[in-house]
């Protein structure tokens, strides 16, 4: 399978994650994901938890083919060292107010479930990856 096609899959599972979590928490045991600041309520729902996660995935994957492209020695080990910086900088928002626990848990879960398929699935190299590398 070419270098494309497997970041393809992991962008489609990472996107799919999150929407897994929100249908859990959501639909299924009846807690409605909101945000309140001030005035405003955001009610989330799996349209935005599916864009979020999508354009987290396309970054990840361009962040790393530019690696790649321009010949950093390490580029798997910097792209890690970066999603997990990302990653931890997301849970920022969650020591603020405006939630409470059950959409904050659900929150942070999302977070984890797109970090769970894309840092392994693309940081790491399938079998010819090597070949497909400067095609990503």
């Amino acid at each position: 399978m070419s270098a494309r096609r497997r970041r393809l899959r992991v962008t489609a599972l990472a996107v799919l994650a999150p929407v897994l979590v929100w249908l859990v928490a959501d639909p299924l045991l009846k807690h409605r994901l909101r945000i309140v600041d001030g005035e405003q309520t955001l009610d989330i729902g799996a349209v935005p938890v599916a864009i979020a996660a999508l354009l987290a995935s396309l970054s990840g994957w361009g962040l790393l083919a530019t690696l790649e492209r321009f010949g950093a020695r390490r580029a798997r080990t910097i792209w890690t060292g970066v999603a997990g910086t990302v990653l931890a900088l997301s849970f920022l928002p969650f020591t603020g107010g405006g939630m409470d626990t059950g959409t904050r848990i659900s929150l942070a879960l999302m977070h984890l479930a797109v970090a769970a398929v894309l840092i392994p699935g693309l940081g790491s190299r399938s079998p010819g990856a090597e070949s497909d590398a400067a095609r990503s």
